[in-house]
This record gives C-alpha cells, sequence and structure tokens, in this order.
C-alpha cells in the first residue's frame, strides 16, 4: 500500500466540535484534492451517517476511533479514553506510514510523544499544534509529584524538539516553548477560530447584563465570580447575568439562579447556541486565573470577538489575556477581587464606565479570528513541509 502524504490527528473532530473539527475535515478536504490524507479521532456521533448526510470528505479517509469519555467523565475514565485512542494511532499509523504527520495537544503530551517516536521510524515530518502547554497547564490544576512533573515535560519537549514546524497560539506559548524545550524548530502563532456567526446575531441590539459560556471550572475564577455577583445584587443591582456550560462549578451557578431572578444558568449547549447567547448581551465575562494564561489562551475569547459584546476580563494586568483585550479594544480589565469586581458591575448599570474607546466593528480581527483563515494557515505550513521533502 503506498504510504499516506498526511495524517491528521485530533481527538475531537467534525461534527461534534464545530469549530476545530470543522477547520480540521476543511484542511483534510482541501489537501485531499492533490495528496492521499487520513485523519484519525473519536467518533462520538455517527459518524459515516453524517458524512453522507451532509455530503463530506469525499477524498479523505477515516480512521474513527470508539470514544469512552467526554468532558464530564471522570478522571480515571479520561485517562484509559486516552490509552486506548493511543493504542488506535499508533495502529493506523502503521497502517497509513504517513509522510507528513499533524497532530494536536488533544489529547496532549502521551500520544504527542508516541507519534513523535513512530514518526522517527517512518521518517515523517512532524507539525506539532501546541494549544496548551501541558503538564503546566494540567499542574494548575492537579499538584503532580515533582519526579513525574520532571518526566513529563521531558517527554513533550523530546516531542517540540524533533517537530520539524510547531504551531502554538500565543507569542507567551511560543515563549515557553522555547524556554522549556530549547527547541530550534520553526514556531508559527496561528490564534484559535471562533464559530462562524451569522451578520444579524452581532448588528441587532443587545441587552443589558453579562454571558458567560464556556467551561465553569477551576480556571475560571467561578467562586469569585458568584461571589461578586451576590454582593452587586445585595447592593441593589439589576443587572442579567446568563451562564451557559458545564464544568466543577456548574451546580453553584445553579444555585444561584435559584436564588436570584436576573440569574440564569442554561447548563450545556451546542457551540452554536453558545454563540447565539453570547451575541444577545452587552458584556462577556471572561474570568482567567492569571498562571494559566502563560500555558494557554481561553478558547472561548474567539467567538466573543464575533459576538460583538464588549468583554469584561477577570484577571492580573499583566497578563496576556489583559494586553490582548487591551491591544484590540475589546472590553475592560477588572483586577480579580471582589470589591473591584462589584464596582465594575455597579458602574457598568448606571453607565458610568467610559466605553467609547470599545471597538464594535473588528472586522480586521474578525477575519483573522475566521475559521477560512486558520484553514488556511495551517494548509500553508503544512505544504511548506511538503515543499522541502
Amino acid at each position: 500500500m503506498p504510504r499516506y502524504d498526511l495524517v491528521i490527528i485530533n481527538r475531537s473532530f467534525w461534527p461534534i466540535y464545530p469549530v476545530i473539527g470543522e477547520s480540521l475535515l476543511r484542511l483534510a478536504e482541501s489537501i485531499s484534492n492533490s495528496k492521499k490524507v487520513g485523519v484519525i479521532f473519536q467518533d462520538h456521533s455517527n459518524f459515516r451517517d453524517k458524512l453522507k448526510k451532509f455530503k463530506r470528505g469525499s477524498n479523505v479517509n477515516f480512521f474513527p476511533a470508539w470514544a469512552g469519555s467526554s468532558s464530564s467523565s471522570n478522571l480515571f475514565i479520561r485517562v484509559l479514553d486516552s490509552v486506548f485512542f493511543m493504542i488506535w494511532v499508533v495502529l493506523c499509523l502503521i497502517i497509513t506510514r504517513p509522510k507528513h504527520i499533524y497532530i494536536s495537544t488533544d489529547p496532549p503530551v502521551i500520544v504527542p510523544f508516541v507519534v513523535t517516536f513512530f514518526s522517527k521510524i517512518f521518517k515523517s515530518k512532524l507539525i506539532y499544534h501546541i494549544q496548551d502547554i501541558h503538564p503546566e497547564a494540567s499542574n494548575i490544576l492537579y499538584k503532580m509529584n515533582s519526579a513525574l512533573f520532571k518526566f513529563i515535560k521531558s517527554i513533550d519537549a523530546y516531542s517540540m524538539k524533533n517537530a520539524k514546524i510547531l504551531i502554538t497560539l500565543t507569542n507567551e506559548m511560543k515563549d515557553q516553548i522555547v524556554k522549556r524545550s530549547g527547541t530550534l524548530s520553526k514556531i508559527l502563532i496561528i490564534p484559535n477560530p471562533s464559530i462562524p456567526f451569522s451578520d444579524n446575531q452581532f448588528k441587532k441590539n443587545k441587552l443589558k447584563g453579562f454571558s458567560f459560556t464556556g467551561n465553569l471550572g477551576r480556571l475560571q475564577r467561578v467562586p469569585l465570580v458568584l461571589e461578586a455577583i451576590k454582593k452587586y445584587f445585595e447592593k441593589g443591582g439589576n443587572l442579567n447575568f446568563f451562564f451557559a456550560g458545564g464544568g466543577i462549578y456548574s451546580n453553584s451557578v445553579k444555585q444561584l439562579a435559584n436564588l436570584y431572578p436576573k440569574v440564569n444558568y442554561k447548563g450545556i449547549i451546542s457551540a452554536e447556541d453558545a454563540a447565539e447567547l453570547s451575541s444577545k448581551y452587552e458584556w462577556a465575562l471572561l474570568p482567567i486565573e492569571d498562571e494559566i494564561t502563560n500555558f494557554a489562551f481561553p478558547s472561548k475569547s474567539s467567538s466573543y470577538v464575533f459576538s460583538g459584546s464588549k468583554i469584561l476580563a477577570i484577571c492580573g494586568k499583566d497578563t496576556n489575556v489583559a494586553k490582548w483585550i487591551s491591544d484590540n479594544k475589546l472590553g475592560l480589565t477588572v483586577q480579580p477581587n471582589i470589591l473591584d469586581l462589584v464596582k465594575v458591575f455597579l458602574k457598568i448599570e448606571k453607565d458610568q464606565l467610559d466605553t467609547s474607546f470599545i471597538n464594535q466593528d473588528r472586522e480586521t480581527l474578525k477575519k483573522k479570528l475566521s475559521i477560512d483563515i486558520f484553514v488556511e494557515s495551517l494548509k500553508k505550513s503544512i505544504f511548506s513541509s511538503f515543499n522541502n521533502e
């Protein structure tokens, strides 16, 4: 069997993941017109039937693995699922023997390391897309044994050093990659795209209040935000707060919604519905722990740009998130403490904040964060690898 020209490896894929999944499907489709392309991923929902229904991927070879976990699964199940996916990836690489491999940090560290090892055997050129830097990102949530932490860092550094091309999200993440691995590989900055919005979503009149769409987890400062909302209502506040998403603090949000009629919790919703929700409100909440911003960037930020809502970042003013908000004139950053946050809520309600500088047109930035540009940037990086064969 002839070798594949390119194999794309990403556990999350279309149609369940409408941003990254759709982007990688488009990437595979566009390259498959001239190259033999395969995609290795997990199938969450009758993938083959969806392909036929929407007439997608006609020239692409797909290798779907059974999906045994989701974001709501416990850690042990998710680890087992990652091991199963790793074994599946190895089997598929043996079958395809690709000349070029694109892999992301989904799942992180171990699968990229194994793929890097096999790329050496097959003399494949590796494109490594680092959307989160691990184990640093995961260590913020789950403190590791120091020896294990050092070991995992070393094997991921091996993958970074041996990739022909590295792709990441921000200059801060690029600096961390170089600092911890000493890689001499080419590093490209390609921000994650947003789910597509229709024009009327961000042009229509917006409701007074805030939306939050995304993970209600430990890195999102959820307890601080909820406590600030309580204090705000105790002071007579009257703005609406609308939350959507799952995570460890979802029950806390639900309890707050039961206490205050101005707080609503929608639960886990589709990316399309989340985009629609964030476009309805005047402000979007973007809370994030400062430490994580060196190793990741909040994925919902791109859809917030497209929503046309003003963004209220809740983090330190020296973080890359605060700098991104400021540089692009997207909104305001407030220090992560309850008193400052309550003051900002009250000022927003009373129209006492100067927001005239905030750019709500954002056409240049929206183009940069579109799926089309994201796919074209990935395609360009992969073809640069093809051209250097």
